[in-house]
């Protein structure tokens, strides 16, 4: 407090008029104050460094002796490979020369709410990582202002990431038993590897990185400084991930091969996991199933999320262009291109649930906002479209945009498992599914019409639900809080908002809320 106080007297002293200060007394002032700060600083700083160097030191040694060999478990397969998809179906063509007929409300009973928790705060070290700059040699010249230290270039998803590193300053790794491990981790305890971690926090910062993201990141770095699946890689791929705040655990199997586990709050289908103490921890890029594990935690790790809330800042590798175009609303049609870059990382994200959330899944993936570049590229035409209409022809012309402007196939077929889109591959790809259309489509309601938006699981289908503001909106509706959420689904073709589509058990369907 004592320190701040005086840094609060010097930034006024140097901010008043030197008329009430002789220009002597006042530059004596100031330099005792910046020594003062200076001193300040630097103690800071020691204090800051030598909490790291003890930390990763204790890490290190519990390193020797805290390995177990634990067994792997099971994947948990995604339940809706075994559900049999329900197929689209047509809606009734309707005499044009007569009105659509006005449907009579009729509510529609549920099973179960589900409530997404909102994703929390990304981890973060246990202390800042700050940066280092680089000592400045003594000149036997003239002072002249050092050159910064050029960074190395590494890319991800196509995008470039600049760290000062280089692969002469990783460490050597003479084995994956413990001692080797420890000595390694001791060693990486640098200022050098201070600055690795610095980099690459900032370019997470940077390019708005989810969780998953960062990972992958990582990989990417780690792999172009010491080779791909190598030891090395790993390790320091864990020792950034660890640093950076994350649940992380090493492991080595019996073939001298070193492993990275991640603690993840999520529940990843269909990949193998270890239970520690009560959590999941995944193997990236999978294991064997026995591993001998180093269960030592590092100080306020947190787990990893799966969100993705917020867009992803890859450089962008334009695909070729799409249109899109409702038949029943020919003015309601989209031209654009994707992001390959972010496309690709959509493929390495891993299907989740929450806990025993079953369906928690897809409002993961509905959550999940579009690219700026889409919304310039196909919101202005969207919302031409929509131009003077009111709440209800605004979502049936969305509604039938979705319904009939994309392909539907099953995902078996393509991918040959099931698989969700998050609403740009719906854009992307020249096929999606019920899932992936409600997805779409409930992203579009919210962000071009402003409404509020729930999901419908029923075994085999996912529909969706609008809350209109005006009460004379009629049809099929699910009534959650008192308030009336209208049927409106993409998957049954030409079907106007209201309609349920036909052989659906809403004895056994879940509402999953979305957030605006």
């Amino acid at each position: 407090m004592r320190k701040n106080f005086r840094l609060i007297i010097l930034i006024c002293a140097c901010a008043m008029p030197l008329s009430g200060m002789a220009q002597d007394d006042f530059e004596a002032f100031k330099k005792k104050a910046d020594s003062e700060f200076s001193n300040y600083k630097k103690k800071a700083k020691d204090e800051f460094e030598e909490f790291r160097r003890k930390a990763n030191e204790e890490y290190a040694d519990m390193v020797k002796k805290a390995w177990k060999e634990y067994r792997s478990l099971a994947g948990i397969p995604d339940p809706e490979d075994k559900v049999k998809p329900v197929p689209p179906k047509v809606y009734p063509k309707q005499d044009e020369k007569k009105p659509e007929p006005k449907p009579e409300p009729k509510p529609l009973p549920y099973d179960e709410v589900v409530t997404v928790p909102a994703p929390k705060p990304q981890p973060q070290p246990v202390v800042p990582i700050k940066e280092k700059p680089e000592p400045v040699k003594p000149q036997p010249v003239t002072p002249v202002t050092p050159p910064v230290k050029p960074k190395a270039t590494f890319t991800y998803f196509g995008t470039e990431g600049q760290v000062r590193f280089n692969a002469s300053n990783m460490v050597e790794l003479s084995g994956v038993d413990e001692k080797s491990i420890a000595k390694a981790w001791k060693a990486m305890s640098t200022s050098t590897f201070d600055n690795l971690v610095f980099d690459c926090l900032q370019i997470r910062k940077e390019k708005n990185l989810c969780d998953w993201a960062y990972l992958e990141m990582l990989r990417a770095m780690a792999e172009h400084f010491c080779g791909k699946g190598t030891n090395k890689a790993t390790l320091l791929m864990a020792y950034v991930y660890c640093q950076s705040g994350y649940k992380m655990r090493l492991a080595r199997d019996g073939q001298n091969k070193l492993f990275m586990l991640y603690g993840s709050e999520h529940v990843v289908y269909n990949q193998s996991y270890y239970t520690i103490e009560g959590l999941m921890y995944y193997p990236y890029n999978g294991a064997p199933k026995s591993l001998y594990v180093c269960n030592v935690a590092f100080p306020k790790e947190s787990t990893m999320s799966l969100y993705v809330p917020s867009e992803q800042q890859f450089a962008m590798k334009a695909t070729d262009s799409k249109t899109r175009q409702s038949k029943r609303y020919p003015e309601v049609k989209t031209t654009m291109v994707s992001n390959k870059n972010l496309m690709d990382f959509y493929t390495t994200y891993p299907t989740s649930k929450l806990g025993e959330n079953l369906v928690s899944r897809w409002a993961m993936y509905a959550n999940t906002p579009l690219s700026q570049s889409v919304k310039d590229q196909i919101y202005p035409s969207l919302r031409q479209a929509l131009n003077g209409c009111d709440e209800l022809t605004a979502v049936n012309k969305l509604l039938n945009y979705v319904q009939t402007g994309f392909v539907y196939e099953y995902d078996d077929k393509v991918w040959g498992h099931d698989r969700a889109f998050f609403a740009e591959e719906s854009l992307f790809y020249p096929y999606c599914d019920c899932e992936d259309r409600s997805i779409l489509f409930t992203r579009l309601v919210r962000d071009l019409v402003g409404l509020d938006c729930i999901l419908i699981y029923y075994p085999g289908h996912l529909a969706s639900a609008v809350l209109f503001n005006k009460a004379d909106v009629t049809g099929d509706y699910i009534l959650l809080n008192g308030k009336k959420f209208i049927v409106s689904d993409a998957t049954y073709i030409n079907a106007p908002v209201g309609r349920t589509m036909p052989g659906m058990d809403n004895r056994a369907a879940k509402v999953i809320i979305l957030e605006r």
